[in-house]
């Protein structure tokens, strides 16, 4: 084999290797949203983000208020976070920003959606959400109790690895609209209600007939899953976070840091991705929201 062609192929293998370690991802913290400690979405992602710091070929940067000012913010993005408020005031039913996110998502890119960012309208937005990560909440039919989750057994799933069953108390949404056969959706935290989910009054969010049912049989509920879409591209949705605190719960921050890097195409490591939280981490880049 003559030098040239040598080096020819090295360069091709060097330029694979690096369009395969670099992967940006692109978090969208939302406005500050309820009390202090409550939806700390600018405090969460700069956590997530200071986590995945330690991944060799990840880089990443966290937007604040929804969505970025710079139009090029999401140039060679391997994977979208967002962790906002949803609903009507869903940072992604502004203007033509659903339309910006369904190019990228046709482009494979990556998307993971926590806590009321899971949430679109059903007139707008279900149907990607439904294509993009597999679920959504939908009002009616979803709910939002705070109550204690026991995850008792975990399936096997890059985002599982090195996570712990575990229970936390948080604002756990369930009964969320799938695709249809669950198609391409993988559940990842799943547990079954307890009755005190359902000791609301019906309403948008706090209660409906079918989940009543629901809840009454003893139907495991999906917290989290993960999504595969038909080009290749990823998603994942969790329903927790509610609360900056539980950040500090080791196997509740491993599983949404190995989402994020299984939805952006990076190999989790085999015990999942290690970090360590101190309180006084949690307690950083906190919302001006007044004292407790």
């Amino acid at each position: 084999m003559n030098k040239t062609l040598l080096a020819v192929m090295t360069l091709g293998v060097a330029a694979q290797l690096a369009v395969g370690a670099d992967k940006k991802i692109v978090f969208l913290a939302g406005p500050p949203s309820h009390g202090p400690g409550d939806h700390e979405h600018r405090a969460g992602c700069l956590l997530l983000k200071s986590c995945l710091d330690s991944v060799k070929g990840v880089t990443s940067v966290v937007y604040s208020n929804g969505w970025p000012d710079d139009p090029s913010a999401f140039d060679g993005a391997a994977a979208v976070v967002i962790y906002s408020d949803g609903g009507g005031g869903h940072p992604f039913l502004k203007g033509d920003r659903l339309e910006t996110i369904g190019a990228l998502m046709r482009k494979g890119v990556g998307l993971a959606c926590l806590h009321y960012a899971v949430e679109p309208t059903p007139e707008r937005g279900e149907k990607e959400f439904l294509d993009w990560i597999g679920g959504a909440f939908e009002p009616n039919w979803s709910v939002n109790p705070t109550w204690v989750a026991e995850f008792k057994t975990l399936p096997e799933h890059p985002i599982t690895r090195g996570v712990k069953p575990f229970s936390l108390r948080d604002e756990w949404y369930f009964h969320m609209r799938f695709r249809d056969g669950m198609q391409g959706v993988t559940p990842i935290l799943s547990a079954v209600a307890s009755e005190s989910t359902m000791s609301r009054k019906d309403g948008p969010h706090e209660g409906n007939p079918t989940v009543r049912e629901s809840v009454k049989r003893g139907d495991p509920q999906h917290m989290a899953w993960a999504a595969e879409r038909a080009n290749g591209g990823r998603g994942f949705g969790f329903t927790g976070g509610h609360y900056q605190k539980n950040w500090g719960n080791d196997s509740f921050r491993k599983i949404v840091l190995n989402a994020i890097l299984w939805v952006a195409h990076v190999e989790v490591p085999p015990n999942g991705l290690e970090s360590n939280v101190t309180a006084e981490q949690l307690a950083q880049n906190l919302d001006p929201k007044g004292r407790r």
